[in-house]
């Protein structure tokens, strides 16, 4: 049965590798085919040669199975959309929040599970967003609304190296996007679920926890944010440089409702029952004290995973336990490896997507590592050689999935884990629960200071030379070999010279660079919305023009930009450009210079007294063979108010002997116009980054006609409020012959340009899956 599960998972977890699912014809078609297949094998004996046969045709079969079963509920989600003719109109609905709502700059968001839909033309789930001016009351979770909405399909940036958010929300059953396009109404429309009572709950304890947690003058209290994640599942008061922190030090995992929390309070309340059933002799002789507190772990279970929103990571945790409870009330001896694979069956059949969450694979094989590693190696270990053992190899285990996923890995992450795992799950998270449930200001307290305890010590750790170890991306060759490795290494039980498996893991620690050749060069625009980000690079040295846009609370630097840098192995710049001073172009330069420490930087308007160095016409440099030219700002027009911060930006041309690129920033006419009286003779480019994401305030017919560019490269968000590129624009590069290519289409678009000419590839199209947005 194990196997044939793992077929079954590996069945599904293919199906999330297609940028098309099968077709209709072979979705009916399939059930008949792997039923035929199935008694065709059963006759066949299960030893031999021949049983080889039978279980490798049953796994076959449990694989397609997985298959067409993910590819069935893939189908019925497609379906799911919003109506194509309907983005940007205005429609009534009415629904329930789910979850709990996020405060933004402007207003709150939050996901509406629709109730009624009037025109028939949305999907099931939204992300709402309603400015404050639209709401008459804070929305809480749980809250039936109705208000009328305009909506577009759910559509995400797409970079090589940074994570999926269209998968995330394809996962999560989210299918568009939405604006609250007037008053929103609290209604009482909605039939009352289940789910809408505990996202009630789950506000009420939220709001009682935020009152508690603040100081004197009325403001939270630095770690609140810590404490109701860890009660009730709502990360989204902890701030950014507490995230960063965590990463850095490698507990991200414990500061939400995780399966280890999950898992050590179920333990802990089964420890507390049987201590105390069993001492009751009437109680023992009606239910045994194991039966009993089994089950009062198993219910405590479901409690705290209902708290925190019946999340995947909790769900995988829940189905675990409850495949132990069954093994104990029905007398069942259930072996580490089969509660393993009912906890996995159970979470695809119900999630066939869970496998696009990184954390799935994380838990999954930080369990199993553990249930492998620890087949006998210690025959009556004491306690801390059992902790020390579950250090070791679960930091070892999920090292090669860490640096596949996230392209880093905390080198303190087993120091931090030794501490804080024990005080975070056995003491914190009690304790905020305890918090959450009674009104008492004291207990609040006090669950603060212990998170403040656990931070002092991560923050020590996080100050030591190097906390975190950053890699490029490695082939699947790496990954296999780093398998192999891990393997032999966490052999059970005493194996000779097992430490030799680690030589395999050094292709992965180790990849081999992928920088272009001598003389040659890359372009890398990154998709980062409506803004610019653009990497370049040579043989050895890489410069970074712009740094993307600022976000709610974040910005394209710490998302997307520092993802994709690790993830080509660049762990600093030899140099940053920031064309101009407006948000979509600077937003990311702070954490783009903290993270990467660039041996230098330019400003197309530098902060007054901040030391940075403006950029102007006439700089130049070389590196590998390529030359680097500011033709514009000239130096004169730095401080002069009579031109706009985004005809002063600076532009930069790139050539060699293989090609050329006009780097424009926000350019206007008057930019255009200094240009072409100036230096005509340097515009005509291979390629070149239409200036000001298409704006029809820029790109001229006379500009257009000077540049002629083979490649058109324009950076832009998908349905943008501007509506950039315009289609004058467009029209005018098509007139002289360019290509034209588009972030908000084809995402991340890289311009290579060899020996063999100049290549331009679209991540969208080499790494398309069904669920992307057309």
């Amino acid at each position: 049965m194990r196997w044939l599960i793992f077929c079954f998972t590996a069945g599904a977890g293919l199906l999330q590798m297609q940028a098309t699912l099968p077709t209709f014809a072979l979705l009916w078609w399939a059930p008949l085919v792997l039923l035929i297949g199935y008694y065709g094998l059963r006759p066949l004996p299960s030893t031999g040669y021949r049983g080889v046969l039978r279980w490798g045709g049953f796994g076959l079969i449990a694989l397609a199975t997985g298959f067409y079963y993910a590819a069935g509920r893939a189908d019925l989600r497609l379906a799911d959309r919003v109506d194509p003719h309907w983005t940007g109109l205005r429609t009534p609905a009415t629904g329930l929040i789910e979850g709990l709502p996020q405060a933004t700059a402007y207003g709150w968001r939050f996901v509406l599970r629709l109730t009624g839909d009037e025109n028939g033309v949305l999907p099931e789930r939204l992300q709402v967003t309603a400015a404050t001016k639209w709401l008459s009351a804070v929305p809480k979770g749980g809250d039936c609304l109705h208000l009328d909405l305009r909506v577009r399909p759910s559509h995400a940036s797409q970079n090589p190296g940074v994570a999926d958010m269209e998968g995330w929300l394809f996962e999560r059953g989210i299918r568009g996007f939405a604006t609250a396009a007037g008053p929103v109404q609290r209604v009482d429309l909605c039939a009352t679920s289940f789910r809408a009572r505990i996202d009630a709950l789950r506000q009420r304890l939220h709001d009682g926890m935020t009152q508690r947690l603040v100081d004197p003058e009325g403001r939270a209290l630095p770690f609140a944010g810590v404490a109701i994640a860890l009660a009730v599942g709502d990360q989204n008061a902890i701030p950014d440089a507490q995230w960063r922190l965590f990463r850095m030090t490698g507990v991200t995992h414990l500061m939400s409702i995780s399966g280890l929390h999950i898992t050590l309070l179920s333990g802990l309340m089964y420890a507390l029952v049987y201590a105390l059933w069993r001492r009751v002799t009437w109680l023992t002789l009606r239910l045994p004290a194991v039966k009993a507190a089994a089950l009062a772990g198993l219910l405590l279970a479901v409690v705290y995973t209902l708290l925190s929103g019946f999340g995947i990571p909790a769900q995988r945790t829940l189905y675990m336990i409850a495949a132990m409870v069954s093994g104990v009330w029905l007398g069942l001896a259930h072996s580490p490896s089969r509660i393993l694979a009912a906890a996995l069956a159970a979470v695809i059949l119900i999630d066939p997507w869970a496998s696009l969450s990184a954390g799935f694979w994380l838990s999954f094989m930080a369990v199993a590592a553990l249930f492998y590693a620890g087949a006998g190696r210690l025959r009556h270990p004491r306690w801390w050689q059992a902790w020390a053992m579950t250090q070791w190899v679960a930091s070892l285990a999920l090292l090669p999935l860490l640096l596949m996923l996230f392209h880093e890995f905390s080198l303190v992450s087993p120091f931090a884990n030794a501490f804080a795992i024990p005080v975070i799950s056995l003491l914190v998270v009690p304790l905020a629960m305890l918090s959450a449930l009674l009104p008492y200001e004291v207990l609040a307290l006090l669950t603060h200071g212990v998170i403040g305890a656990v931070m002092w010590g991560l923050e020590a750790l996080a100050d030591w030379p190097q906390p975190v170890w950053h890699v490029g991306e490695a082939g699947g060759g790496a990954m296999f070999l780093a398998a192999i490795g891990l393997i032999y290494v966490l052999l059970p039980g005493a194996f000779p010279r097992r430490f030799l498996g680690l030589v395999l893991l050094l292709p992965l620690l180790y990849p081999p660079n992928d920088r272009p050749g001598a003389g040659e060069w890359r372009v890398d625009t990154l998709d980062v919305g409506q803004g610019l980000a653009v990497v370049i690079s040579t043989a050895r040295h890489t410069l970074l023009f712009d740094a993307g846009p600022a976000y709610q609370g974040s910005d394209a630097g710490q998302r997307i930009i520092a993802p994709r840098l690790w993830a080509m192995g660049i762990r600093s710049l030899d140099g940053l450009i920031v064309s101009h001073s407006d948000s979509d172009h600077s937003g990311g330069a702070a954490s783009i210079a903290a993270a990467f420490q660039p041996a230098w930087s330019l400003y197309g308007q530098p902060l007054a007294g901040s030391g940075q160095t403006r950029c102007a016409a006439g700089q130049t440099w070389q590196w590998d063979g390529v030359r680097f030219e500011v033709l514009h700002p000239p130096a004169h027009w730095a401080e002069n108010a009579y031109f706009s911060a985004n005809d002063r930006s600076c532009v930069v041309r790139v050539e060699s002997p293989l090609g050329s690129l006009l780097l424009l920033a926000d350019i206007e006419r008057l930019g255009e116009l200094e240009l072409l009286e100036k230096r005509q003779d340097q515009l005509p480019s291979t390629a070149l980054l239409v200036a000001h994401h298409g704006s029809r305030g820029a790109s001229s017919e006379r500009w257009v006609a000077a540049v002629r560019p083979s490649e058109a490269i324009i950076s832009v968000g998908r349905g943008n409020s501007f509506g950039h590129p315009h289609s004058e624009v467009l029209g005018r590069y098509r007139e002289v012959g360019s290509r034209i290519w588009r972030t908000d289409l084809g995402g991340a678009i890289r311009l290579d340009f060899t020996r063999e000419g100049h290549f331009v590839r679209l991540w969208r199209d080499e790494r398309r899956r069904y669920w992307h947005a057309v």
